[in-house]
């Protein structure tokens, strides 16, 4: 029986998020989907092999001589470990660490836990796999997942049972994640501020998928303001669809649900890669050419800083503060910007004390603005060239970095 190379999905169980995979490699999914999935119990999202594939293309230097540690993952289900298994020698790994989560349903799932030395023949047990080197086992001189099927077929030492439940919390855990040098999965989305706290606290190096709205929780925006983590290359946070299982209950007159040659889809957005590891890509300046005019970059009422819509629009010749949308983090360099702060939600007090004022509350709902808005609300609001009040979807507030002569 051979792992098959395709998928890897998205579980989430008793409130944690795992990827693991199952048959077909197909497509991607949205938020909304994914927190209507979590209430229902109805939350396993499969995407494509070819994602990490061509993320992890961008790093390969970077995995020479070190060892990998897929901690939320199901062995014998996730496209990370059949990843890391397939290309063990190509990316001249020293080891390759995996462990499952004991609730998953999918353990065991593909490769019968009978046939593997070492785990016992009733399966469903939360289990560790760890890889030193792969024979060529066949001896057809390459070295692909049957090799790594045969090896965990025949050596008790590769697979073996974990005492623990396999969270990746627990110090039984925590140990193999000591012994890593860099952590490559897909987190559990409802822990993910816990996640990343606990691999900066044993600062490990990662390469992990996340939601893009994940930098407005005030633990992430630290990290990337203060450098300690930042966007990976090629997930942008795109609408993509994501293969469900037929179990799954979708209404088909929905834009945000489809089925195909029998198979169901929903649409998720968002997804994008968060990492420590460092890139090329990242030290590309952005090319700037707009000039700036008081009546295209207009001021914010609450703080010293011009709007901009649209990254590419940023100002080549402003020097001053600068709120920009959220996804100027995939275009991000630190060596032309710094990052100042946030602007609504946890973080706002931290970039001024001062909310929104009376008069602009005043002037926003007399121009038909809905919502719970208030005095001093904080968010950063102003108005456009027409007089309008405009409050802004979520801003980062940036500055250019003085150019050294």
């Amino acid at each position: 029986m051979t792992l098959p190379l395709n998928s890897f999905r998205i579980i989430q169980i008793d409130k944690i998020i795992k990827i693991g995979s199952i048959k077909n490699m197909e497509k991607k999914s949205s938020n909304k989907n994914l927190h209507n999935a979590s209430k229902e119990k109805k939350d396993e999202f499969y995407t494509q092999l070819v994602d990490i594939e061509n993320e992890l293309k961008h790093h390969k230097e970077q995995f020479r001589d070190k060892v990998v540690y897929c901690n939320c993952d199901d062995p014998f289900e996730s496209n990370f470990f059949k990843y890391f298994a397939a290309n063990f020698k190509p990316l001249k790994l020293k080891k390759l660490i995996t462990t499952s989560y004991v609730k998953s349903p999918i353990v065991g799932g593909q490769l019968p836990l009978f046939e593997m030395e070492g785990l016992k023949p009733s399966g469903k047990e939360p289990f560790k796999i760890e890889i030193k080197e792969v024979p060529d086992a066949n001896g057809d001189g390459a070295i692909n997942l049957d090799d790594v099927e045969y090896l965990l077929k025949h050596d008790k030492n590769t697979a073996t049972p974990l005492r623990g439940n396999g969270d990746f919390r627990s110090e039984e855990c925590i140990k193999f994640l000591n012994q890593a040098d860099i952590v490559v999965t897909n987190p559990p989305f409802s822990l993910f501020r816990e996640y990343i706290a606990q691999l900066i606290e044993h600062d490990k190096k990662f390469l992990i998928i996340g939601n893009l709205n994940a930098i407005t929780y005030k633990e992430c925006f630290r990290f990337i303001k203060d450098n300690k983590m930042w966007l990976g290359i090629t997930m942008d946070g795109r609408n993509k669809w994501f293969r469900v299982p037929d179990s799954y209950p979708i209404n088909e007159n929905v834009a945000n649900s489809k089925i195909e040659n029998g198979k169901k889809y929903l649409f998720v957005k968002g997804c994008v890669w968060f990492t420590n590891l460092d890139t090329e890509k990242r030290h590309e300046k952005l090319i700037l050419y707009k000039k700036y005019t008081p009546d295209e970059y207009p001021k914010y009422d609450n703080y010293d800083a011009i709007n901009v819509d649209k990254v590419s629009e940023i100002p080549v010749d402003y020097n001053g503060a600068i709120g920009v949308p959220i996804t100027f983090l995939n275009k991000y360099s630190p060596d032309q910007f710094e990052i100042i702060g946030q602007g609504q939600g946890n973080l706002y007090r931290e970039l001024t004390p001062k909310g929104l004022s009376s008069k602009f509350v005043n002037d926003y709902y007399k121009m038909g603005g809905t919502g719970s808005i208030k005095e001093d609300h904080p968010v950063l609001g102003y108005y456009n060239r027409d007089g309008k009040t405009v409050i802004p979807y979520m801003r980062i507030v940036i500055k250019k970095k003085k150019t050294k002569k």
